[in-house]
């Protein structure tokens, strides 16, 4: 079962792992060193006392044990983009999807968003089945550069909310 939970400062050494390895691949390109995993956290935790709250970020935790980061950022009053990253050795269980169902549920209700994000390093098909799975629709995609400087097509997907009005009516479609 997949939890989700704040990030404490206790959890340096767990996220150091989770940005490691083949996690980082395509990412950071990188591992993190322990200051930049707390660093991390730090930069989380003050986020999450912002008035008006611009972005979330939970860990993901199974059994106890801390195995993931997800975050969402609002990028305007109405649309964020969600991203995460999951430890190397608990890839193919679920835990990405469960725990972006619950985010994407936050989204639409608690965090009051009608459009979400999402972009993934092409190959990374695992990210995009992902977000498939939760029902984002690829949109095209965007350059971006990554850690050794070259610049990628990353795909980019959105999620509109189910009630949002798709014309402009004024109307709830839920």
């Amino acid at each position: 079962m997949v939890t989700l939970r704040a990030l404490t400062p206790d959890d340096a050494p767990a996220l150091q792992r989770i940005y490691s390895g083949a996690s980082v691949r395509y990412t950071t390109g990188r591992a993190f060193t322990l200051r930049e995993a707390q660093d991390k956290i730090r930069a989380a935790l003050a986020r999450a006392a912002e008035k008006p709250r611009r972005q979330w970020t939970w860990g993901i935790v199974v059994e106890g044990e801390l195995i993931g980061r997800i975050a969402l950022r609002r990028r305007t009053p109405a649309m964020a983009s969600l991203s995460y990253i999951l430890r190397e050795d608990t890839w193919g269980n679920g835990y990405t999807t469960e725990a972006a169902k619950r985010v994407v549920q936050f989204a639409f209700t608690t965090a009051d968003l009608d459009f979400l994000e999402a972009a993934h390093h092409p190959a990374n098909l695992a990210s995009g089945c992902v977000l498939a799975k939760i029902g984002f629709t690829r949109t095209g995609t965007s350059d971006r550069r990554i850690g050794d400087g070259t610049t990628v097509p990353f795909p980019v997907y959105a999620l509109n909310h189910p009630c949002a009005d798709p014309c402009g009516t004024g109307k709830d479609w839920g």
